[in-house]
């Protein structure tokens, strides 16, 4: 028996999901959560063999940071990545996060069991739909300060709140943000967000 926990923030997909799981006579699902805080305590508690985690969800850390944690507190957990987003950056964070598996969740019911399956079994699985994008990932050309600085633009701060935070002057803030713009090839700052979040730098 293959021992599952599922995190996952939409209430219907989650339920959806545990049903669907619930029919495979080698797959229990032993926990569930709506958010990513919770995945590492229900883990130590339940012991699962693969912890199926949704990519963006509520609260302080997201599907990937908990897979990291995982990967840290109980290294024998496998973990299987859901996303809505198929975005090349976003894998590359997975794969940094070294993560099991990676699955479309437009993938077909029986695709996601027997990457389960397959994850449970020491196996790799990437989405086919993403394998091309694998190859081609573009590397992060912002520095760590760019993208700090890029961060908090990101959540909604002003250039002098940026400052503060980051222990720098207003106006290398915005020479900084100047220089993101022009490295992104952007419209705007706010061009610039988007670019990021889309490669998944962000």
């Amino acid at each position: 028996m293959i021992r599952l926990l599922l995190a996952e923030d939409q209430h219907v997909v989650r339920g959806a999901l545990v049903a669907l799981l619930g029919l495979e006579p080698d797959l229990e699902v032993v926990a569930e959560t709506a958010t990513a805080d919770d995945v590492l305590p229900r883990a130590l508690v339940f012991r699962p063999d693969v912890a199926v985690l949704d990519i963006e969800m509520p609260g302080r850390l997201d599907g990937l940071q908990a897979a990291a944690a995982l990967k840290q507190q109980l290294p024998d957990c496998r973990t299987l990545m859901l996303t809505s987003l198929g975005r090349p950056g976003l894998l590359r964070k997975a794969l940094d996060a070294k993560v099991d598996g990676f699955l479309l969740k437009t993938a077909p019911p029986a695709d996601l069991v027997a990457a389960i399956r397959r994850v449970a079994s020491g196996g790799r699985v990437l989405d086919p739909s993403l394998a091309v994008a694998a190859w081609d990932l573009a590397d992060n050309p912002l520095t760590p300060r760019e993208n700090d600085v890029l961060r908090e633009l990101a959540e909604g701060a002003e250039p002098p709140e940026i400052a503060a935070r980051l222990h720098l002057s207003t106006g290398t803030v915005r020479n900084v943000l100047t220089a993101v713009v022009g490295k992104l090839n952007a419209r705007n700052r706010t061009d610039a967000v988007r670019i990021a979040r889309d490669a998944g730098w962000l």
